[in-house]
């Protein structure tokens, strides 16, 4: 059985690192997998390229069709419109299984999909392939229908692009002989609720990721190689690339249960990864490290185990690989429970489900982390213990490969 996994990336960014981690894994266990993307960043042999003139000019005018809604929010939207070589190029590699990830930014024309003879897996790294070009509703249920009058893109009519994209994907999707991976629960239950994959096969397996990486380590040690002080409890955030300015991340939430920290004084400060000092600065009522943006994992686990608590307070997430890494290196998680993280961290068990959407009990989550010391240090043993029940390659692996076993078996 030979997978081939398809994605834009293979490293940058939370949805590459994901697919690029099952493609490592599954080659851990003897699966000859490889991995075809639009760009390439690791020195991996497996992973190949396809990068052609005709993708770098798909990558400029993916968004094209977009520029007729001027008043549009400024969210991820993807028409998936313009032509790609990458039927050709599969072809020539003739997988057994082809497993889908994130292939948006002008990698694959959604036509593309009926073009493969294989069984096609696609894992949900958002929920762009259920929608009309979003890849987060963000309140909006109608992925549920057939989209139109489209609330990101303030279009007035049902035939508007996002119609559109949702009557491509539909005429496509017809033919496909198609099954859904799902990282969490929630994101499982909004495929199955969508008209576009209403009645598609819906398998949940969370994201894996190295634990004999993602460990902890002494925090100590952590703090003096950031330049962290080490005589205060610090509260974790990831801003990624774009968390700083969208809005579907949480990071209004996150500043206004910051403020609400009364009693803490001097004793807490805020700890930022992923993302530049901002040119203006964000008032979060503590003082703010900024380390900037990470681009392997040891300075995540170091950041990780530096702190005390780490915060998650997205409004949507598929899964939320920076709460399962934190549980991994040993940090409790305070999120809202709600959406893919509920499959992450137990109320009071890894961390704190605070009510969604609830600032005052998001505040309370992170003071309730911090305030005991002995049910803090038990709080580590949990998170780690979870990730390595749950969140392991080795398990991620096992059950990707059952799935592509079966489904390539029951092809012949």
């Amino acid at each position: 059985m030979k997978p081939l996994l398809l994605s834009t990336n293979d490293i940058e960014g939370g949805a590459a690192r994901a697919a690029y981690r099952l493609h490592q894994s599954l080659r851990g266990i003897q699966v000859p997998s490889q991995m075809l993307v639009q760009n390439k960043d690791s020195g991996d042999a497996s992973v190949k390229v396809q990068r052609s003139i005709l993708a770098k000019v798909g990558e400029r005018l993916n968004h094209l069709p977009l520029k007729v809604y001027p008043d549009r929010d400024r969210v991820n939207f993807s028409p998936q419109w313009f032509p790609d070589t990458l039927a050709h190029k599969v072809a020539q590699m003739n997988p057994d299984v082809i497993n889908l990830h994130w292939v948006c930014n002008g990698y694959l024309q959604i036509e593309t999909l009926a073009k493969f003879r294989q069984p096609l897996v696609w894992t949900l790294h958002d929920m762009w392939p259920f929608t009309g070009g979003c890849h987060y509703g963000e309140g909006c249920d109608r992925y549920m229908q057939a989209c139109g009058t489209c609330p990101s893109l303030k279009s007035q009519g049902n035939w508007d692009a996002s119609h559109w994209i949702w009557q491509r994907k539909a005429a496509v999707y017809s033919k496909l002989n198609l099954t859904v991976v799902a990282p969490s629960q929630w994101m499982a239950d909004c495929a199955q609720k969508s008209s576009l994959f209403n009645g598609i096969r819906v398998e949940v397996i969370p994201h894996g990721l190295d634990t004999m990486v993602y460990k902890p380590i002494d925090s100590r040690w952590a703090r003096q190689l950031l330049n962290l002080p080490t005589d205060k409890q610090l509260i974790l955030f990831g801003a990624g690339s774009n968390a700083i300015g969208e809005p579907r991340k949480g990071l209004a939430l996150l500043q206004a249960a910051l403020k609400q920290l009364t009693g803490w004084g001097d004793r807490v400060e805020l700890v930022i990864f992923g993302g530049a000092t901002p040119e203006k600065a964000i008032d979060f009522g503590l003082k703010t490290h900024y380390l900037g943006r990470f681009y392997d994992d040891l300075p995540l686990v170091l950041s990780y185990s530096a702190a005390d608590v780490m915060i998650v307070p997205s409004l949507q997430e598929a899964f939320g690989q920076t709460a399962s890494e934190s549980l991994a290196c040993g940090t409790p998680v305070v999120a809202f429970g709600a959406t893919g993280l509920k499959d992450i961290i137990a109320h009071e068990q890894e961390g704190y489900l605070a009510k969604p959407f609830s600032v005052e009990d998001l505040a309370q989550g992170i003071a309730w982390v911090l305030a005991d010391s002995d049910r803090h240090h038990q709080l580590r043993m949990n998170a780690r213990a979870k990730a390595e029940q749950e969140f392991t390659l080795l398990l991620q692996a096992q059950r990707y490969s059952a799935l592509f076993d079966e489904l390539s078996t029951t092809l012949k």
